[in-house]
């Protein structure tokens, strides 16, 4: 599967309270559950939370699902990229 940084404008996210992140994160999942269990490719590893947005990975067979995942949930995928390259600080010894 490919992997996808989804930036994502949601105004006042940052100032949410714990249990205002747990309801996004459940409402995420039960469509992610959904999605999976009609054959559909796609997973949400992370999200970083930074002032009036989220910055999530997700890996899927392709944008699309990204697309649905984001209109079905309700959370806006504002810019979708696909992630070319990783490198973190072991690639200076590989």
């Amino acid at each position: 599967m490919r992997r996808f940084v989804i930036e994502r404008d949601i105004p006042d996210i940052g100032s949410a309270e714990r249990e205002q992140l747990r309801a996004a994160a459940g409402q995420s999942n039960a469509v992610l559950r959904a999605m999976q269990s009609e054959g559909k490719h796609i997973q949400w590893e992370h999200s970083y939370v930074a002032g009036d947005k989220t910055f999530c990975i997700y890996v899927s067979d392709d944008p699309e699902m990204i697309d649905e995942h984001a209109e079905r949930s309700g959370f806006p995928a504002t810019v979708v990229t696909e992630v070319g390259k990783i490198i973190d600080p072991t690639t200076e010894k590989a």
